[in-house]
């Protein structure tokens, strides 16, 4: 009798294929061991409790995020335990910028990291060319080629959330330290104002869009030349996936004064469920989809998009790839990790909320403040 072992994902090209393409050549390899893939929203990959999946799946693909709150609650295994000095020499020195790190918290480890992706700029070459437009490099050009309508960003409650977290980084504004505000008080403002003069003359679309949305309008249409920050996707780059519309990556442009912007990191690892009955061939098959071998081969072929620096290397030369995995390279390493305490995953739905107040003239730059401190506060509550 074969021992089944069920999963759930997240609904994009970048994310079921490969894990189907993966779990198909693991059963061939491993005939008494099947592996069934589910599939959510990705709206419900980021915020859907982890708590309300654990009973009905052994692995969960999972966001760093949920790190403290799974842990409290013992919903996932800690993988450190049955993981021998080489495979986590591995994961750990393999994994491109913080994947790996991402998932390692309080000494413990929550997932297998698979997939790495992280806000960069994306462009439509073709279009830029066409009116001779050049790619910005700082934020005043950006603000430019927004007020020419050439340029929008997702502003997704939760995305628009991160773009302010990426500034107030960037202006080290202490996000997360206090525990009574988000961060410093002027930094917080100036961030909000600074994404507010960019939405200005941004159609009101923006706001139920979230980065893969954008990704589709981009290559869909001819209206968009460039989305400043929107988590990257290789299969936008392919041509075999979205023709002639294709998309290219370009780093993040710079702040006032030159500052670099660093992106928050996303991606996905496996978790492996506390109630899951059969660990080690789930875990097997965590390790076999972050290989090398695989994520350079099976996973990244079937659209998925790699966890590994060296398959980042693996693949830059690739013309399949469209350039992504040079382009978007420099990003993805100096990512930053969001915060992972156990009430953070709601604030970056309830957090999003008043700065969309804000950006389409619903309240003023104080409620937006007063409001997203508040929904912080009740985060480090829960």
């Amino acid at each position: 009798m074969s021992t089944l072992i069920k999963g759930i994902a997240w609904n994009h090209s970048r994310a079921f294929p490969p894990l189907v393409a993966t779990a198909q050549r693991y059963e061939e390899l491993h005939p008494d061991t099947r592996i069934q893939w589910e599939k959510r929203s990705l709206d419900e990959f980021g915020h859907q409790p982890i708590d309300q999946m654990v009973g009905a799946y052994d692995l969960i693909i999972i966001d760093h995020p949920w790190a403290e709150f799974c842990f409290q609650k013992h919903l996932v295994l800690d993988l450190k335990p049955h993981l021998n000095p080489e495979q986590w020499r591995d994961l750990e020195t393999n994994s491109i910028g913080k994947s790996f790190t991402s998932y390692y918290y309080q000494d413990k480890l929550m997932a297998v990291p698979i997939d790495a992706a992280t806000p960069s700029a994306s462009y439509r070459q073709d279009l830029l060319q066409r009116h001779s437009i050049s790619l910005p490099d700082n934020w005043d050009q950006l603000v430019l080629l927004a007020d020419q309508k050439k340029a929008l960003m997702p502003a997704f409650g939760a995305d628009l959330f991160l773009n302010w977290s990426m500034l107030v980084e960037a202006l080290e504004g202490d996000l997360v330290v206090d525990k009574d505000q988000i961060c410093k008080p002027e930094i917080g403002r100036q961030s909000m104002e600074l994404l507010k003069r960019l939405s200005e003359p941004m159609p009101d679309q923006i706001y139920d869009a979230n980065p893969i949305q954008v990704a589709e309008w981009m290559t869909q249409t001819d209206e968009i030349f460039y989305c400043p920050f929107a988590y990257s996707y290789n299969n936008y780059c392919r041509e075999s996936f979205c023709g002639n519309r294709k998309l290219s990556y370009a780093p993040l442009v710079t702040l006032h004064g030159n500052t670099p912007l660093r992106s928050i990191i996303g991606g996905t690892g496996i978790a492996i469920s506390s109630q899951c009955k059969e660990t080690q061939p789930a875990l097997d098959y965590a390790l076999f989809t972050g290989s090398r071998e695989v994520q350079s081969g099976i996973y990244s072929l079937a659209g998925g998009q790699p966890s590994r620096r060296d398959s980042w290397r693996d693949l830059q030369d690739n013309p399949l790839y469209g350039g992504f995995y040079q382009d978007a390279f420099s990003d993805q390493e100096r990512a930053l990790i969001r915060p992972r305490y156990s009430g953070y995953v709601p604030l970056q739905s309830e957090g999003g909320i008043p700065l969309q107040q804000y950006l389409k003239d619903e309240i003023s730059l104080q409620v937006a403040w007063d409001s997203l401190n508040q929904s912080y506060r009740k985060s480090r509550s829960l």
